[in-house]
């Protein structure tokens, strides 16, 4: 039997402490990790002011076979870089795991310098659980035998084949205790004034081309069974005291009779909810389960609407028309939901022609729905060696504005740089109307359309 090991995962600070929430892929893999036979500890960078020193103290005060590091795109690369740096002039020998959306779409980028030892891509947990069973002498052959599991070989990097995403055995509760004062992640939202949030699902069915989990679980998607969501938002509502929930899931609205049984959930419990939809699932939801709907209290729906051009929304095959668009902005309206809908603007082709006529078509929109919220994308494709069956569908190189192929950066260093930052990272800006008769004036949130990879959505499955 394998000896119990002991890992210290970290999420490094990528926001403030007002706006921390719950960690959820840490603690989704420490519980996995708990029912492997090994125990974690975590360290969350958002509520710590000096991460680094409480890392450096834990990893001197007790005794860790290896230390995983929570790792998305944009300003978070700086700061697990900084860790990592830090523990491994401290403590040279401990392994140095990397996780989550930032290693799993680049491997090679996070591979390339003396930070990190090993990467588990898309769903980690049962990669990092097989690796700790290896430490602290793991055998080559061993290695190349864990699914989702990169690492260097030599002076080589290898990627061992992915893993599907499949069901893992996690504890009836997440560790929240692991926390210290979980209350501290509840925070005062427009749907309620003790807002927690939670990953019911993981993985989303459809395979659009720009977005994130598309490409780390490949039309995948794992829901969760009735019991389970019950016992857990029961638990935050009793335990916590949180009035309202928002979804992490990567698409929560999947098929209508799988999600039956949720929605009967959420009825019953009655705790307002925000989440992650899809235009054509809302649009085609039946009267009944609409009921479902109101009854639980859906407060906002976040929808991808991406672009009112029907061509370009089949090449990145979104598998939605924009008239869906349009019906589920009335659709919500009629049923007490505010639909959250997202745009591109700037796409390669006749970038400022399509951006004014997808302006034109929010106007549409906010007069079919004027509680209709507005946020646009920068057009910011992954690259094409990180979008499944790229070479099936095709996909041209990237290209700058002088028809020069973008060269994305080549390792976790360049990713840190601050136009590489920027195209990972929301900003805001106020959007400036034409005049006419019917000026939007609304403020929106501008930022790229790798979904996932941008937010600290904390996906669950991973280190992340």
């Amino acid at each position: 039997m394998t000896a119990a090991r002991r890992v210290l995962l970290v999420n490094p600070r990528i926001t403030s402490a007002s706006r921390a929430r719950f960690p959820l892929s840490l603690l989704n893999v420490a519980a996995a990790l708990g029912e492997h036979g090994h125990d974690a500890e975590l360290v969350d960078g958002n509520v710590i002011s000096d991460a680094v020193g409480a890392v450096l103290r834990a990893l001197g005060a007790n005794r860790f076979d290896a230390l995983g590091v929570s790792v998305m795109g944009g300003p978070q690369v700086a700061t697990a870089l900084e860790l990592s740096r830090a523990v491994r002039v401290r403590h040279p020998a401990l392994p140095i795991v990397w996780g989550g959306y930032f290693p799993s779409l680049y491997p090679e980028a996070a591979l390339n310098g003396g930070h990190v030892d090993y990467l588990t891509r898309d769903q980690g947990e049962r990669a990092l659980g097989e690796l700790l069973d290896l430490l602290p002498h793991p055998d080559r052959a061993a290695l190349a035998r864990i699914p989702g599991l990169s690492w260097r070989d030599g002076s080589g990097i290898v990627n061992n084949p992915s893993a599907k995403l499949a069901p893992v055995t996690l504890p009836e509760l997440l560790p929240y205790d692991k926390l210290g004062d979980p209350r501290r992640y509840l925070a005062r939202t427009f749907m309620g004034r003790r807002t927690a949030v939670h990953q019911a699902s993981l993985g989303c069915r459809f395979r659009c081309t720009f977005c994130g989990v598309a490409a780390m679980f490949r039309g995948a998607t794992l829901l969760p069974t009735q019991l389970r969501l019950e016992r857990e938002l029961t638990h935050l509502r009793d335990a916590f005291g949180a009035d309202s929930i928002q979804f992490f899931d990567h698409n929560f609205f999947d098929r209508e009779a799988d999600m039956i049984p949720l929605l009967e959930v959420l009825a019953r419990l009655e705790l307002p909810w925000w989440c992650y939809a899809r235009a054509d699932a809302l649009v085609n939801l039946s009267k009944e389960s609409w009921a479902l709907v109101r009854r639980s209290k859906l407060k906002m729906a976040y929808i991808g609407a991406e672009t009112p051009n029907d061509k370009l929304l089949k090449s990145i095959r979104k598998g939605t028309r924009s008239d869906q668009t349009l019906e589920v902005a009335e659709v919500c309206r009629r049923n007490g939901v505010i639909p959250e809908l997202s745009f591109m603007v700037a796409p390669p082709e006749d970038p400022e022609g399509e951006t004014e006529r997808t302006f034109d078509f929010i106007r549409q929109v906010k007069r079919v729905n004027p509680q209709s919220e507005i946020i646009v994308y920068v057009y910011t494709p992954l690259p094409a060696s990180s979008v499944p069956d790229s070479q099936r569908l095709k996909i041209a190189p990237l290209r700058d504005v002088h028809g020069e192929p973008v060269v994305f950066p080549r390792s976790a260093e360049e990713w840190t740089r601050p136009n590489w930052v920027d195209y990972a990272s929301p900003w805001s800006f106020r959007a400036v109307p034409k005049s006419g008769p019917d000026p939007i004036g609304w403020t929106t949130l501008v930022m790229p359309t790798r979904r996932g990879s941008t937010t600290d959505c904390a996906v669950a499955s991973m280190i992340s």
